[in-house]
Order: C-alpha cells, then structure tokens, then sequence
C-alpha cells in the first residue's frame, strides 16, 4: 500500500536545506499534481544527490602492524560522510581517522564463506554504501560467497606481489586511486603532540628473527650512543623478554611515546614505522627484506642494510 499522499504545495512548505531552485522541476508540470511519499524518495537520489546524499563506507583492513602504517595515506583517502575500519586488534588505536574501528575477529567475517553467513553479519555489510576490502582477495570461496550475496565490495590484494619494484605506499595509494580521486604525498602520519626529550630508543626485535640485527651488535651501538645520550630499549608483547625493556601495549600510546625520542634504532618491523609516522628522526636497519618496497617513509628517516 502507498503510503497517504501530500499536495505538492506542502511538500514546497517544508523548511528542508537545499538550493530552492532545485524545486523548479517540480513546478514545470504542476497542476495540483499528487505526490506520494514513496515517489520522492525514489527520486531523491537523482534530484538531490549533490547537496544530501552520503556515502556510508566500511574499510577492511587486515595484516601486520607495519603493512597498515603504510596503507595510512590510501586509507585516508578513502574518507567518507560516515567511516568505518575493520582491522586487526592490535592496530585499533591507530585508527584515528574514522567515526568506528572494529576489530576484524569481533564481526564474525572470518567465519564468511567457512559456514553459513550469520544474518546480523549480512546486515551490517548491507548497510554500507561502499566496502574496500584488503581481507579476502586471496580467498576465492570468500569472494564467491560476497558475490552471491549482491555486497558493494571492491578487493584490492593485502601486499606487493613478489617481483613489485614499487614501493608498499605507491603500491597501495594506485589502488585506491583506481576508484577515488586521491591527492597524498605518500608519508604516512600518525598525530601524536608530545615535546621531544633527550633519549634514544632501540626496538632490536621485529616479526621475523631473520630481519633481526644480531642483539650483541645492538648492544655495542648502545653503548656508543650512551656516551652521548641515554638509550631505552623497546620491546612489544609478543618480543623475547628483554630486561629493562619499555613495553606499551596500546600502540597509539607507544607512539606517543615514540614522539619524544631524540632518536629511534630498530629493525624491519612494525614498531620502526611507527616511529617514522610520529615524526621521529629513524634509523632503520634492513637485511633480507628490500627497503626500496618496504622502508619507512618519512623526512627524517634512514635505512642502513647489513648482511648476515
């Protein structure tokens, strides 16, 4: 059933916020023409999309801590009238440029395409306009099963393929701009107000012992370096123990701590690109993995490789 309909002259009446004038292509025709309700709804988007229409977009976004402080500067160019992310636990409190994070495990989508799609889980991507996803491209049961249900999804793959000569920023900002206009200049930031200090950090951990510098070189830079300024040593939750070691778990928190550095030492991992995005000065040490697609970007960053 239709809803009750209005005379056009009232719907003219109501105080609503857009350009009068878009109310012309209603007179052109009026001779106390009935509306319903239902009609100016379907018509909404097409007369007045410009000035009312609002983009809904969920981001989702998996991986390690590093692989996602280099996605910063696309996903921000990914900003709509309503934002949501979706991404690992731990990179949470890095997300300070949307109205919502969830964690990835929280939704439940881990579980699409392995069983039966829970309805609440349906709904909610159904609400959303627009969905960039870097979960699931690799997952062709998972992609089948987002096709089937009719989702605006785009896919993107969640990292350089093997033979990429492009740095992971590059890599990441072409995907994005293949579906929104996006002006970055590729350094990603983490906002973080905090007055510098004289002290040195050293993170001589990072995901893989291979991409370590060996501890007992680590060790001998520092104390060189404490003849200048003292030295910290960082190590996250899930690093070898490490006496005297400063460990935060809450990552935004440790990147503000970052900030106050004088100088930050570390390895090819998540910590030192943290590190680089709070704007402290970096040197990052690299071994098997290639800096010229993975090394942190930013003014005052160093790379300097060694061999095992």
């Amino acid at each position: 059933m239709l809803p009750k309909p209005l005379l056009v002259n009232i719907f003219l009446s109501r105080e609503i916020r857009f350009p009068q004038y878009l109310f012309a292509l209603f007179l052109l025709c009026y001779s106390r023409l009935w509306l319903h309700l239902l009609w100016i709804k379907r018509l909404w988007k097409l007369l007045f999309l410009r000035y009312l229409a609002q983009v809904h977009r969920l981001i989702i976004r998996p991986g390690a801590i590093g692989d996602f402080i280099l996605s910063l500067p696309a996903l921000e160019c990914l900003k709509a009238d309503r934002l949501e992310v979706w991404t690992a636990s731990r990179n949470l409190p890095l997300v300070r440029f949307a109205d919502r994070a969830r964690s990835i495990a929280s939704t439940g989508l881990d579980l699409l395409g392995v069983t039966e799609p829970a309805p609440r889980l349906v709904e909610e991507l159904r609400a959303f306009d627009s969905i960039v996803s870097w979960y699931g491209a690799n997952r062709p049961e998972f992609r089948e099963l987002v096709g089937r249900l009719e989702l605006p999804v785009t896919f993107f793959p969640a990292l350089p393929g093997e033979d990429s000569a492009v740095h992971a920023v590059d890599f990441y900002l072409a995907q994005v701009r293949s579906i929104v206009p996006c002006d970055s200049d590729g350094i990603p930031r983490i906002p973080c107000e905090a007055a510098r200090e004289d002290f040195a950090v050293i993170h001589p951990f990072s995901g893989s012992p291979r991409k370590n510098w060996p501890l007992v070189r680590f060790r001998e830079l520092a104390r060189k370096l404490e003849r200048r300024m003292p030295v910290r040593w960082c190590a996250g939750p899930e690093d070898p123990p490490l006496d005297g070691a400063v460990r935060i778990d809450d990552l935004y928190n440790l990147a503000c701590w970052l900030a106050k550095a004088r100088l930050y030492i570390g390895n090819d991992s998540g910590i030192t690109h943290l590190a680089a995005a709070v704007g402290t000065p970096v040197l990052a040490l690299f071994g098997p993995t290639n800096p010229e697609i993975w090394a942190p970007r930013g003014p005052h960053v160093r790379v300097g490789r060694w061999k095992g």
